[in-house]
């Protein structure tokens, strides 16, 4: 965040900063879900609702999950939350005790170490790298499990390495962790965004019903400030959940709600898929630009919109090396110290959620500069 605040500034005095650190798209709600809030706006939609979220919206993402997944997801199971984050935040106060562990990928997102910290809980870091695709794997899940980790928390796709755990080894994960008598949570936030061309994305669903899942409407939905998300939770919890949203939320923004029925609508799913082709052309451009510039990706992304690179043909420090690209070329990065602390001077990531003719330009800018070193 110190190096957006520097490129903000740098902005400001009129430098031409290429923006390819914040994790946001750089599209925006579709034409119906903008008319969808001025229609609840003018209609006064705008009072507290449910805590778990309105019912339409509610049947609206489980139908969802039976088009796009083919899952028999009960509405009764999905808890509307103001965003992933609060999802994951509920999520560590339902299942996290006071000295629980829970284990989690280094590197990771940094705000899910600081949910379970906030629960008086610790995040137990697991070192990943390239050999796993920086993914959990049953073998390392059950070599760092010990009587004080109560559950794991995955992503996958993941931030911020764009990278998924393949199918079949996160059912072993999640078979692995009922019988050590664990939770899993696994965010699902970019699940939208995935590029494998063997088929479809699969939800961690299809493993069981005590799976818990997170989503959002930022990420694949385009909608990252209207603060909309949800948590798909096992039958036996929907009521726990329910009295810690009332309690600690009261309700997600009602118009927000109402908007995002929208996003359901042949209409949105149409430009949200062709978005998805547009993130995927991206980052099928960006991969062999960075290796000819020397700037390897040791695991291509099959989602989100980031790649994790490897800065250390140019420099040691990643720190330094964002510092350079920003201040000598105007792009802005973001370094692996952020993300964890296994080898984060290596790592580099780079947001691709921009549009093309500024990624190309950005590719040049680190070109001219990486010539002079």
């Amino acid at each position: 965040m110190e190096l957006v605040k520097r490129a903000g500034i740098l902005a400001a005095a009129g430098h031409p900063v290429i923006q390819m650190s914040i994790g946001e798209p750089d599209f925006t709600a579709p034409p119906l879900v903008i008319e969808a809030l001025e229609r609840a706006a003018r209609a006064g939609a705008s009072q507290y609702t449910a805590a778990v979220g309105i019912a339409p919206l509610r049947e609206a993402i489980s139908h969802y999950y039976a088009r796009q997944f083919g899952l028999d997801i009960a509405a009764s199971r999905i808890i509307v939350t103001a965003g992933a984050s609060a999802a994951l935040s509920l999520a560590c106060v339902a299942l996290v005790n006071p000295g629980d562990q829970v284990l989690m990928t280094d590197p990771s997102y940094p705000c899910n170490r600081h949910f379970v910290a906030a629960c008086d809980g610790q995040a137990k870091l697991v070192p990943v790298g390239p050999s796993t695709r920086f993914q959990m794997t049953e073998v390392l899940m059950r070599a760092h499990w010990d009587e004080q980790v109560r559950g794991t928390l995955l992503a996958t796709p993941a931030n911020p390495t764009g990278t998924s755990i393949p199918h079949d080894e996160l059912g072993r994960i999640i078979q692995a962790s009922r019988e050590l008598g664990g939770f899993c949570l696994v965010d699902e936030i970019y699940l939208g965004l995935s590029y494998d061309d063997s088929g479809k994305a699969r939800s961690a669903l299809e493993f069981g019903d005590d799976i818990i899942v997170t989503n959002s409407f930022s990420k694949y939905f385009s909608m990252t400030g209207w603060r909309l998300g949800w948590l798909v939770v096992p039958p036996a919890l929907a009521d726990t959940f329910e009295k810690l949203a009332q309690n600690l939320y009261i309700c997600p923004s009602a118009l927000a709600q109402h908007a995002a029925l929208a996003c359901f609508e042949p209409e949105s799913l149409a430009i949200y898929e062709t978005r998805r082709l547009e993130f995927k052309r991206r980052r099928d451009y960006l991969l062999p630009a960075l290796a000819h510039l020397g700037l390897n990706v040791p695991c291509a992304p099959d989602g989100a919109f980031y790649v994790y690179f490897d800065c250390t043909r140019y420099n040691s420090d990643s720190a330094t090396f964002a510092q350079q690209l920003l201040e000598q070329a105007y792009v802005s990065v973001v370094p692996g110290a952020d993300f964890g602390y296994f080898e984060p001077k290596r790592y580099v990531r780079l947001s691709y959620a921009t549009e093309m003719a500024k990624l190309q330009e950005a590719m040049d800018r680190i070109r001219t500069l990486l010539s002079k070193a």
